[in-house]
């Protein structure tokens, strides 16, 4: 295994751009950030490989201006393995691939039963990889060797996967729906922010009353606040069950919250003032927040039986033929189509039906034309059938 560095300074990083100009075919390109320990989910190494030219480790923090990297790495496509994670960390450096081959999402497409990099690098090529430091924290400075030799290995057999993957999905006639799912990736627009982020905290439900969600939230704004200043994971400051231990104790003063045996965390002391601040400010609003708020989301399936019979049935008609027409391609079902797509179609359904609605309303709702190809008529077949039954039971009944 050669020695890997990190390139950190402005002399390196121009001769590893100008290696990988002289090079040839697409880039591989990987990225680790520091999930679980950093607030931000900034890149804090990119792995760039191309035939020709090498492996090189690129240290973002220590570097300013990376337009003259995106400047050679437009020129070809990106091989990236589940890249829908790593766009987002590589955009924010303003790298931006013209187009991309995914071999974790062509692996699915493909019905591999292992996408994990380690497993698709085996099963493609016959190499093992170890692969010990997934979970690490990034922002660590220096990288051990280990690390670096780790991370090198995620690009460094890319390229090889790509080509055996190519030629599997032209064998298996998914060439062009896979095209299409990768220029999906690439296209999928950003999720705008979520409304009321603080009530994702885990063991919110067990709290009763709006004032005590009024200080949940209080609490969870002042750690928001100081996770960012520190970038520092929030559950690393304190853990959303110590949060919600701290509302339901009902503490009284400053004392009794440091009081709290479940008010842990390594800041659950040391910023005592900043969360006692937190819970005043909670008792005192009086923006006090609703107990359930409106969703656009559909009700469970299990309770569609009651509060809508008749997409009950359409969405019982429907369903095992698409998983059917899934094994009949060799692909997870939803990646044929997602769960939530077939719902929402077999909630609301199309009038009248006929697989040109049915379609055109899954392409509303976000689906790819070959998913469109696929499943139209199987969805629009099963839901006549169900209406059918249904009104035939209904006659029986009478």
């Amino acid at each position: 295994m050669p020695e890997y560095s990190v390139i950190a300074d402005e002399a390196e990083f121009t001769s590893a751009i100008e290696r990988l100009a002289e090079g040839e075919g697409p880039f591989a390109v990987d990225v680790e950030r520091a999930s679980g320990f950093r607030y931000s989910q900034r890149a804090y190494l990119v792995q760039i490989y191309r035939r020709g030219s090498g492996v090189f480790l690129i240290d973002p923090p220590a570097l300013s201006d990376f337009s003259p990297l995106q400047a050679v790495l437009g020129t070809a496509d990106w091989v990236l393995h589940a890249a829908s994670q790593d766009l987002p960390s590589l955009r924010e450096l303003g790298l931006e691939p013209p187009r991309i081959f995914d071999t974790e999402l062509a692996s699915r497409l493909l019905g591999h039963a292992r996408v994990g990099l380690g497993a698709v690098v085996e099963d493609t090529l016959g190499i093992t990889l170890a692969k010990a430091h997934s979970a690490a924290d990034w922002s660590t400075r220096p990288l051990p060797q280990s690390w670096l030799e780790y991370a090198a290995l995620d690009v460094l057999h890319l390229i090889d996967v790509r080509d055996a993957l190519v030629s599997e999905l032209a064998e298996q006639g998914k060439t062009d729906l896979a095209e299409e799912e990768f220029q999906a990736v690439l296209d999928r627009p950003v999720k705008p922010p979520r409304t009321d982020p603080w009530r994702r905290l885990s063991g919110l439900h067990t709290l009763r009353g709006r004032r005590n969600l009024a200080v949940a939230r209080a609490l969870w704004e002042a750690r928001e606040e100081l996770a960012v200043a520190q970038d520092v994971s929030p559950g690393r400051l304190v853990p959303d069950r110590a949060l919600v231990a701290a509302v339901a104790a009902a503490p009284e003063s400053k004392r009794a919250l440091a009081a709290v045996k479940e008010f842990t965390g390594r800041a659950s002391r040391s910023e005592l003032d900043r969360w006692w601040a937190a819970i005043e400010q909670g008792r005192a609003t009086t923006d006090l927040p609703l107990e359930r708020v409106g969703s656009e989301a559909l009700p469970p399936p299990r309770a569609w039986i009651d509060r809508n019979p008749d997409a009950d049935a359409r969405l019982k008609a429907a369903r095992p033929l698409v998983e059917a027409r899934a094994e009949e391609l060799t692909m997870p079902t939803e990646n044929l189509l997602t769960p939530e797509l077939l719902r929402r179609v077999a909630w609301e359904p199309p009038a009248p039906i006929d697989a040109d609605t049915v379609g055109a309303a899954l392409l509303a709702l976000g689906a790819r034309h070959w998913q469109v190809r696929e499943t139209a008529q199987v969805i629009a077949d099963a839901f006549v059938a169900s209406v059918q039954s249904v009104e035939i039971a209904a006659e029986n009944a009478s």
